[in-house]
């Protein structure tokens, strides 16, 4: 099972102005990010009359079974797959820990699609990289309080 994403207000923030731009430029129908395990992280569009829930639980389950065809094939992974349906297309591409899901219609195309999603991914990396510098790794002690504090500060204040 994948970790857990961690995430702060202010890179939530980021997140959700990177996913309403890759909404609003693509001219999807909606946006989701999505973590392995199948929770939803960002929801933006027209999602109210769809089960977002089952949707991102059964994202994850394609996303871990075209995982089990990659090592298969000797592969690392796929990082991008794209579903052509009748009305709505669905466009997903793989982070680490994370699900980028674009369902479009016939106002889009995937090239579009497939250009503004390069962008955002390295949005998106960006921000999880200053996020794991911000979260210890699992096992490590946590930061105490005077962890940043220097034998030099400790002199200062005996000073006479």
């Amino acid at each position: 099972m994948a970790a857990q994403v961690a995430l702060y207000d202010a890179e939530f923030q980021e997140i959700q102005v990177i996913c309403e731009r890759l909404h609003r430029e693509t001219n999807a129908k909606a946006v989701i990010l999505i973590d392995r395990n199948g929770q939803s992280i960002s929801e933006i569009g027209e999602v109210q009359q769809l089960d977002v829930v089952s949707m991102c639980s059964l994202t994850a389950g394609n996303v871990a079974a075209t995982s089990a065809m990659a090592d298969l094939l000797a592969e690392p992974e796929f990082t991008s797959q794209y579903h052509e349906g009748k009305t709505t297309h669905v466009h997903l591409s793989l982070h680490e820990r994370l699900i980028l899901l674009v369902l479009f219609d016939q106002r889009s195309s995937l090239g579009l699609v497939k250009l503004r999603v390069k962008r955002a991914n390295e949005d998106l990396r960006r921000i999880f990289e200053r996020l794991r510098a911000k979260v210890p790794e699992p096992g490590s002690a946590p930061p105490t309080p005077l962890a940043d504090i220097t034998d030099d500060d400790i002199d200062a204040l005996f000073k006479d």
